[in-house]
């Protein structure tokens, strides 16, 4: 049974994308709340801190979200940049004060980056405004392919970890490797601490070929269900001139359509791609960590609560 003589927990739930993570986190702080511990959710998904990404992102609508409370969904606006960095500390303060009230923090989400910022003892190199600014002009200019080629004649291991197509990442690791301190960006410490005891790891997983079809599913659905009139409402609240909400995997790609630069099916067929691909970087994140209770959709939340000591 769940051991109350200590600290409130932390609980992560974690995984890829389409797995099924929210409904899991929704059943435990049921479960908890049934047994006399109060709970809360936070969103460790870095889309879902927009502000009007609800289909793409498959946000929880508030009416579904069972009456628990949750934290950071539609924390920024589409034309703030989403730094994790500023995450790390934004849920660690949320988590502190939830901890404070007596109750449990279950924190739930696939950015690996940032659940790993917040469950382990990450801690991040100063921010250099002016290089990032030529950096970002570069990375306008160019693309990503000559700022990786530079970042893995750099650093050929963090350059190993990072997406070559992944613009920002390359150039905060440009950043930091100018300031002189080692790059952090693509993968967990050497030997992770977590940063709060006690925290306990839940990992949400199935097969590829099932994840797959699911996924592929999921984008039809965007579309179906309205990406394209939430992308061009978004529009209008300037989604364009943020740096991260505008590429967003399925945003970027309605908004080439409203451009008239892929049609719709390209479109669709671009997202799920992107999204396969997402998908396996997220699995390989989470399964470097160690201590993870790995379980299907759909599991038991009560057997997993029973499991903790």
């Amino acid at each position: 049974m769940i051991d109350r003589s200590g600290p409130a927990r932390l609980w992560a739930v974690v995984g890829a994308t389409g797995t099924g993570k929210t409904a899991l986190s929704l059943d435990l702080a049921e479960t908890l709340i049934a047994r006399g511990i109060p709970a809360e959710i936070v969103n460790a998904d870095a889309m879902q801190l927009y502000r009007g990404m609800e289909i793409g992102t498959a946000k929880l609508p508030v009416q579904e979200r069972r009456g628990i409370r949750h934290h950071l969904f539609d924390a920024l606006e589409v034309t703030a940049e989403a730094a994790v960095a500023w995450y790390q500390e934004a849920a660690r303060r949320v988590i502190t004060q939830i901890h404070a009230r007596g109750a449990d923090a279950i924190l739930v989400g696939g950015s690996g980056l940032y659940v790993s910022s917040v469950v382990f003892d990450f801690r991040f190199p100063p921010h250099d405004p002016q290089l990032r600014a030529e950096l970002e002009a570069e990375l306008e200019a160019h693309g990503p392919g000559m700022l990786f080629a530079r970042l893995r004649a750099a650093d050929p291991v963090t350059a190993s970890r990072v997406d070559p197509k992944n613009g920002r990442r390359i150039v905060r690791a440009l950043e930091v490797l100018a300031q002189g301190a080692d790059t952090h960006g693509a993968a967990l410490p050497d030997e992770p601490v977590l940063w709060h005891d006690p925290t306990t790891l839940i990992g949400v997983s199935m097969p590829r070929e099932e994840l797959v079809a699911r996924l592929d599913a999921r984008v039809e659905a965007m579309w179906r269900d309205g990406l394209l009139d939430e992308v061009a409402a978004l529009r209008d609240a300037r989604i364009e001139d943020g740096v991260t909400a505008r590429r967003a995997i399925g945003y970027a790609q309605a908004l080439a359509q409203l451009d008239g630069a892929l049609s719709e099916a390209e479109a669709i067929a671009e997202t799920q791609a992107l999204t396969r691909r997402y998908a396996r970087r997220q699995v390989s994140w989470f399964r470097r960590y160690e201590g993870v209770r790995w379980v299907e959709p759909g599991a038991d939340a009560a057997a997993l609560a029973d499991s903790t000591s």
